[in-house]
């Protein structure tokens, strides 16, 4: 396995210190009962008028990594695509899928083999390109080819894309791939200026050209992206703002300030230790959805050269011993941690099949009891030293602190003792892609098909399979789940691949977020128009400053 670099493992040093001492400057509520929680997807302009123009801001809790739809692995870096990178088809307030750059749901040939999609006409790029099928055939193909292409496992087994004229996309399969219209609804789907790409090539992603209503400005790194209004936009009488500015604040306590004091108009991923205090406050509105993603620890179990890659041989007793992993599973008490941690605004998560997913079972939502006896015996029986220590890189943020100090209250009992590694989220992503670490505390935001939050995940080789996990058995539910066109017979088969990834535990998956946006909802400075769905993502392509004068 690679080693560390030297400032992570400084920086580790660092927070084992802190962390044994963060109950005196983290609080961590008591235990109880959870309460229910409604979703609330958008803020509607409605018949109300609005300010034409304006430049909004966007508090962003982490900075997005690489601007490039076939690459990039971030969810703040879907916010900001969402606005500038629209994609053949999206998904509305009730997780049903629908035609955006396509011009209708595409049809599928009885043998499942061979997809057609019509492109919606009379639409072009913001350098001004036609968008043609041509143009989606390009960015397919890269996205199947691109090396370094996180989105090929996303979208199946193609043999072949072809555009059959200029407004109709062909793709043809080796086997029926029945997440499609899913996988063509996020970045797999967002299609990219063949202009650009001839240009740019791999450096796409410093200067983003798709289709939106706004289109790239600038990146100042660490600090904030700015869009502006593409005036060539097909529905450009739909869009109201003259700019948005995605402001880079790490802190959650900041965020919040921001929005109290109007210097930033929407905040995302708002701590759930604010929540409660924020949504009392006049001038403060709240969005909240559930999550079809999830939180939890990926163990290093064959990532040795970087993901996508073959797996390796990592010759520890966790990497090795799965009743290590299985221990750890059992040592975690998941409702006390969304509980204690994050004021109930969360929900425990034991797979990656949500249990509001039309595709939940019995055997999806089957959690490991919290056990520490039956832990610490898995322990004695692998024949490890006790306390087991582990040692888990996670984002320096306060809510990860928080859950930190609680994760290792909750596994000391069961005989580990977790080194928490504090570092930057864009580190962190990258340290996860290279394998450079043991264990790491990060999660994913989701997609309505389970197939999207399981495939390149826990497929060999795939994309996202940042474990370097390989199971046959997996590998071989996961592409049968993946040819089913059958709802039941999909759902049965991601149960079973539940069963598995649950015995071997290369995740142990914790907890699911509940979205949290907040947004200025009274005064100058007031905006409608933002939606956020269970997808994760936080739209602002229709939103609008309220003319609160004329209101009055």
């Amino acid at each position: 396995m690679t080693a560390r670099p030297a400032l992570l493992t400084t920086a580790g040093a660092t927070l084992l210190t802190l962390a044994t001492g963060l109950a005196a400057c983290v609080p961590v509520q008591p235990v109880g009962e959870a309460p229910d929680r409604e979703d609330v997807t958008g803020v509607a302009i409605g018949d109300r008028p609005v300010r034409e123009g304006g430049d909004l801001v966007m508090a962003l809790s982490a900075e997005p990594d690489r601007l490039d739809p076939t690459t990039s692995s971030s969810l703040y870096t879907r916010y900001v695509m969402n606005a500038i990178c629209e994609k053949l088809y999206d998904v509305d307030a009730g997780g049903n899928l629908v035609p955006q750059l396509a011009a209708a749901l595409p049809t599928t040939s009885p043998d499942g083999l061979t997809v057609t999609i019509p492109v919606r006409p009379g639409v072009r790029f913001a350098d001004g390109t036609p968008l043609d099928a041509a143009a989606v055939v390009t960015t397919l193909e890269r996205n199947l080819t691109l090396e370094t292409s996180s989105r090929k496992s996303e979208l199946g087994p193609v043999r072949d894309v072809e555009a059959l004229d200029p407004a109709t996309v062909v793709v043809h399969y080796e086997t029926p791939f029945a997440p499609l219209t899913a996988s063509l609804a996020d970045r797999a789907g967002m299609v990219m200026s063949p202009t650009a790409l001839a240009e740019r090539g791999e450096d796409f992603g410093d200067h983003p050209t798709c289709v939106g209503p706004f289109r790239f400005v600038e990146r100042v790194p660490q600090t904030s992206i700015t869009v502006e209004r593409d005036p060539g936009y097909y529905a450009a009488d739909r869009v109201h703002l003259d700019t948005i500015t995605y402001r880079i604040m790490t802190d959650a306590n900041i965020r919040a300030a921001n929005l109290r004091s109007g210097d930033v108009q929407v905040a995302d991923t708002l701590s759930p230790q604010d929540v409660d205090a924020l949504a009392q406050e006049e001038g403060i509105g709240l969005l909240q959805t559930g999550s079809f993603g999830y939180q939890g620890i990926t163990f290093n179990l064959g990532n040795t050269d970087g993901v996508g890659k073959p797996p390796g041989r990592i010759d520890t007793p966790l990497a090795t011993d799965p009743r290590i992993r299985e221990a750890f599973s059992l040592a975690v008490d998941r409702t006390a941690l969304v509980n204690s941690v994050f004021n109930d605004w969360y929900e425990p998560a034991c797979s990656f099949v949500s249990p509001a997913s039309t595709y939940a079972t019995a055997a999806s939502d089957a959690c490991p009891p919290h056990d520490p006896a039956r832990a610490k015996e898995l322990l004695t029986e692998a024949g490890v030293e006790l306390p087991y220590r582990i040692t888990v890189s996670a984002s320096n943020t306060a809510d990860t602190l928080r859950l930190s100090q609680a994760l290792q209250a909750s596994v000391l009992e069961a005989g580990f003792a977790l080194e928490i590694e504090p570092v930057e989220y864009s580190t962190l992503l990258d340290q996860q892609s290279s394998g450079d670490f043991e264990a790491v505390q990060l999660g994913w935001s989701g997609r309505v098909d389970p197939h999207g939050n399981s495939a390149s995940f826990l497929t060999t080789a795939a994309g996202n399979n940042y474990s370097g996990y390989s199971n046959p058995e997996v590998d071989a539910l996961l592409k049968q789940a993946a040819r089913s066109t059958d709802p039941a017979t999909r759902a049965d088969l991601y149960g079973r691949v539940v069963t598995l990834v649950q015995r071997d535990d290369p995740i142990v998956y914790l907890y699911r977020v509940r979205s949290i946006t907040g947004y200025v909802s009274s005064g100058d400075d007031a905006v409608a128009g933002i939606e956020t769905y269970a997808d994760g993502v936080v739209r602002l392509g229709r939103a609008a400053f309220l003319d609160t004068a004329e209101e009055e």
